[in-house]
């Protein structure tokens, strides 16, 4: 097992909610190929993104379906400026590279936000630290994990 993968099943065990982490057969990068090898629908799958508020780092955990606001986000959060975080960005702030990033299992915790969207769903699929991993969650688990708000983000 990799590292990365470790520590996230740490923090998920660490909130109390069951590890239900599986390894695929091929890496899935997008929420498209994920969702085709679990054989759920796209908008299941819980895509964790990095984004730069006003220089800081901010999780949306957004359906796979959507494409998320900036502009929404910022003035939901009351901040000046939202932008697509770097690769470089995104592994300081979660330790994880872009494809794999995991809801939990960062450096620290940081600002979160989570679709609403999500919570349509019974069981939705978020990366578990590494491409070729996720794990199933429900949406308060979601909430929960990452200590984010519920919210719009399309």
């Amino acid at each position: 097992m990799h590292p990365t993968n470790q520590r996230v099943l740490d923090a998920v065990a660490a909130a109390g909610i069951e590890q239900r982490m599986i390894w695929l057969d091929e890496h899935a990068r997008t929420a498209a190929l994920a969702a085709a090898q679990i054989g759920c629908e796209v908008a299941a799958i819980a895509n964790s993104l990095v984004f730069d508020a006003d220089g800081e780092p901010l999780l949306v955990m957004a359906s796979g379906a959507a494409r998320v606001d900036t502009d929404l986000i910022a003035t939901t959060l009351g901040v000046g400026s939202v932008k697509r975080a770097d690769a470089g960005f995104v592994r300081a702030a979660t330790g994880m590279a872009i494809g794999g990033v995991a809801p939990t299992g960062h450096p620290t915790r940081f600002r979160a936000l989570v679709d609403e969207d999500l919570a349509d769903f019974d069981e939705i699929w978020a990366a578990g630290g590494t491409p070729d991993t996720v794990m199933a969650l429900t949406y308060e688990d979601l909430v929960r994990l990452t200590g984010g708000e519920p919210a719009r983000v399309r």
